[in-house]
Protein backbone atom coordinates (compact mmCIF):
# COMPACT_ATOMS: atom_id res chain seq x y z
CA UNK A 1 0.00 0.00 0.00
CA UNK A 2 2.40 2.33 0.67
CA UNK A 3 4.41 1.79 -2.86
CA UNK A 4 1.07 2.93 -4.66
CA UNK A 5 0.34 6.16 -2.13
CA UNK A 6 4.41 7.28 -2.86
CA UNK A 7 2.95 6.32 -6.55
CA UNK A 8 -0.01 8.92 -6.24
CA UNK A 9 2.16 11.32 -4.44
CA UNK A 10 4.25 11.00 -7.68
CA UNK A 11 1.34 11.68 -9.59
CA UNK A 12 0.49 14.86 -8.25
CA UNK A 13 3.67 16.48 -7.98
CA UNK A 14 4.07 15.66 -11.87
CA UNK A 15 0.89 17.21 -12.61
CA UNK A 16 1.83 19.90 -10.88
CA UNK A 17 4.96 20.47 -12.70
CA UNK A 18 2.80 20.21 -15.75
CA UNK A 19 0.49 22.72 -15.02
CA UNK A 20 2.70 25.12 -13.66
CA UNK A 21 5.63 24.82 -16.30
CA UNK A 22 3.83 23.85 -19.48
CA UNK A 23 2.88 27.06 -21.06
CA UNK A 24 6.11 28.77 -20.27
CA UNK A 25 8.36 26.01 -21.54
CA UNK A 26 5.76 25.96 -24.93
CA UNK A 27 6.43 29.92 -25.00
CA UNK A 28 9.99 29.32 -24.54
CA UNK A 29 10.03 26.62 -27.60
CA UNK A 30 8.19 29.09 -29.78
CA UNK A 31 11.23 31.53 -29.75
CA UNK A 32 12.93 29.35 -32.03
CA UNK A 33 10.66 26.62 -33.77
CA UNK A 34 7.29 26.81 -34.80
CA UNK A 35 4.10 26.15 -32.44
CA UNK A 36 3.98 22.00 -33.72
CA UNK A 37 7.43 21.73 -32.93
CA UNK A 38 7.69 23.42 -30.00
CA UNK A 39 4.77 21.43 -28.59
CA UNK A 40 6.51 18.42 -29.93
CA UNK A 41 9.57 18.86 -27.82
CA UNK A 42 7.88 20.45 -24.62
CA UNK A 43 5.90 17.21 -24.36
CA UNK A 44 9.11 15.26 -25.06
CA UNK A 45 10.82 17.04 -22.23
CA UNK A 46 7.39 16.18 -20.04
CA UNK A 47 8.14 12.52 -21.08
CA UNK A 48 11.60 12.02 -20.04
CA UNK A 49 11.24 13.94 -17.06
CA UNK A 50 8.88 11.23 -16.54
CA UNK A 51 10.75 8.19 -17.60
CA UNK A 52 13.44 9.68 -14.98
CA UNK A 53 10.93 10.73 -12.13
CA UNK A 54 12.49 8.26 -9.61
CA UNK A 55 16.24 9.44 -9.86
CA UNK A 56 15.04 13.22 -10.26
CA UNK A 57 14.65 15.16 -7.61
CA UNK A 58 11.23 16.87 -8.33
CA UNK A 59 11.89 19.97 -6.10
CA UNK A 60 14.88 22.69 -6.16
CA UNK A 61 16.16 23.16 -9.53
CA UNK A 62 13.51 21.78 -11.74
CA UNK A 63 12.57 25.19 -13.40
CA UNK A 64 16.27 24.96 -15.05
CA UNK A 65 16.03 21.65 -15.71
CA UNK A 66 13.26 21.94 -17.52
CA UNK A 67 14.29 24.84 -19.64
CA UNK A 68 17.83 23.33 -20.05
CA UNK A 69 15.71 19.87 -21.58
CA UNK A 70 13.83 22.37 -24.18
CA UNK A 71 16.83 23.92 -24.90
CA UNK A 72 18.84 21.31 -26.04
CA UNK A 73 16.03 19.48 -27.61
CA UNK A 74 15.17 22.67 -29.63
CA UNK A 75 18.49 23.21 -30.60
CA UNK A 76 19.25 19.54 -31.92
CA UNK A 77 15.52 20.34 -34.30
CA UNK A 78 17.49 23.51 -35.10
CA UNK A 79 20.53 21.35 -36.19
CA UNK A 80 18.42 18.94 -37.84
CA UNK A 81 16.66 21.55 -40.19
CA UNK A 82 20.29 23.39 -40.64
CA UNK A 83 21.66 20.26 -42.46
CA UNK A 84 18.28 19.60 -44.20
CA UNK A 85 17.71 22.58 -45.75
CA UNK A 86 21.33 23.80 -46.10
CA UNK A 87 20.91 27.21 -44.64
CA UNK A 88 22.33 29.91 -46.13
CA UNK A 89 25.44 31.71 -43.73
CA UNK A 90 23.23 34.92 -42.77
CA UNK A 91 20.10 33.03 -41.91
CA UNK A 92 22.65 31.05 -40.01
CA UNK A 93 24.02 33.68 -38.53
CA UNK A 94 19.98 34.83 -37.47
CA UNK A 95 20.06 31.20 -35.78
CA UNK A 96 23.09 32.03 -33.80
CA UNK A 97 21.92 34.90 -32.81
CA UNK A 98 18.45 33.52 -31.25
CA UNK A 99 20.17 30.76 -30.07
CA UNK A 100 22.37 32.65 -28.13
CA UNK A 101 19.88 35.48 -27.09
CA UNK A 102 17.61 32.31 -25.48
CA UNK A 103 19.97 30.91 -23.32
CA UNK A 104 18.37 29.84 -20.09
CA UNK A 105 21.47 30.84 -18.47
CA UNK A 106 20.88 34.31 -19.92
CA UNK A 107 19.05 36.33 -16.56
CA UNK A 108 17.04 38.50 -18.83
CA UNK A 109 15.28 36.07 -20.72
CA UNK A 110 13.85 33.79 -18.08
CA UNK A 111 12.22 37.33 -17.11
CA UNK A 112 10.81 38.00 -20.04
CA UNK A 113 9.34 34.73 -20.09
CA UNK A 114 7.60 34.95 -16.81
CA UNK A 115 5.82 38.33 -17.90
CA UNK A 116 4.42 36.89 -20.97
CA UNK A 117 0.65 37.28 -21.03
CA UNK A 118 1.07 40.36 -22.70
CA UNK A 119 3.55 38.87 -25.37
CA UNK A 120 1.55 35.86 -26.08
CA UNK A 121 -0.88 38.02 -27.54
CA UNK A 122 1.33 40.07 -29.46
CA UNK A 123 3.00 37.11 -30.59
CA UNK A 124 -0.34 35.19 -31.23
CA UNK A 125 -1.07 39.02 -34.07
CA UNK A 126 2.26 38.36 -35.57
CA UNK A 127 1.57 34.71 -36.06
CA UNK A 128 -1.58 35.55 -37.81
CA UNK A 129 0.33 37.81 -40.41
CA UNK A 130 0.56 35.92 -43.90
CA UNK A 131 4.08 34.35 -43.95
CA UNK A 132 6.23 36.23 -45.71
CA UNK A 133 4.83 39.44 -44.16
CA UNK A 134 5.61 37.45 -40.75
CA UNK A 135 8.58 36.03 -42.05
CA UNK A 136 9.79 40.28 -42.86
CA UNK A 137 8.21 41.84 -40.01
CA UNK A 138 10.34 38.93 -37.14
CA UNK A 139 13.71 39.81 -39.50
CA UNK A 140 12.56 43.64 -38.41
CA UNK A 141 11.78 43.98 -35.11
CA UNK A 142 13.13 40.72 -33.57
CA UNK A 143 16.04 40.12 -34.77
CA UNK A 144 16.44 43.92 -35.55
CA UNK A 145 17.75 43.68 -38.80
CA UNK A 146 17.68 47.14 -42.04
CA UNK A 147 15.44 46.27 -44.66
CA UNK A 148 18.23 46.07 -47.20
CA UNK A 149 19.63 42.74 -44.79
CA UNK A 150 16.18 41.42 -44.98
CA UNK A 151 16.24 41.70 -49.03
CA UNK A 152 19.46 40.02 -49.06
CA UNK A 153 18.35 37.31 -47.02
CA UNK A 154 14.88 36.36 -47.90
CA UNK A 155 16.16 36.88 -51.89
CA UNK A 156 13.79 39.81 -52.52
CA UNK A 157 13.78 43.43 -53.51
CA UNK A 158 13.99 45.94 -50.72
CA UNK A 159 10.65 47.44 -51.88
CA UNK A 160 9.30 44.39 -51.18
CA UNK A 161 10.57 43.99 -47.95
CA UNK A 162 8.82 47.94 -47.99
CA UNK A 163 6.01 46.48 -48.70
CA UNK A 164 5.23 43.44 -46.69
CA UNK A 165 6.14 45.52 -43.57
CA UNK A 166 3.29 47.93 -44.52
CA UNK A 167 1.12 45.35 -44.16
CA UNK A 168 2.43 43.45 -41.25
CA UNK A 169 2.36 47.20 -39.36
CA UNK A 170 -0.92 48.27 -40.70
CA UNK A 171 -2.42 44.48 -39.79
CA UNK A 172 -0.73 44.46 -36.58
CA UNK A 173 -2.13 48.55 -35.75
CA UNK A 174 -5.67 46.93 -36.57
CA UNK A 175 -5.87 43.68 -34.48
CA UNK A 176 -4.13 45.34 -31.05
CA UNK A 177 -5.65 48.57 -31.42
CA UNK A 178 -6.45 48.35 -27.60
CA UNK A 179 -2.94 48.46 -26.94
CA UNK A 180 -0.64 51.39 -27.80
CA UNK A 181 1.11 50.65 -31.12
CA UNK A 182 4.43 52.33 -29.78
CA UNK A 183 4.10 49.96 -26.23
CA UNK A 184 3.85 46.82 -28.51
CA UNK A 185 6.79 47.60 -30.33
CA UNK A 186 8.70 48.21 -26.86
CA UNK A 187 7.82 44.49 -25.83
CA UNK A 188 8.21 42.96 -28.90
CA UNK A 189 12.09 43.81 -28.27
Amino acid sequence: MENGVNEDHVHIVFDELFRKHYSKLLFYATRFLSTDEAEDIVQETFLELWKRRDSLEMEGQIQAYLYRLVYNKAINVLKHKKIENDYSIEVEEIYKRKIAFYEPDYNDTIKRIENMELRQEIYGMIDQLPDKSKEVFKLSYLHGLKNKEIADVLSISQRTVEAHMYKALKMLRNNLSHLSFLILLNLIY
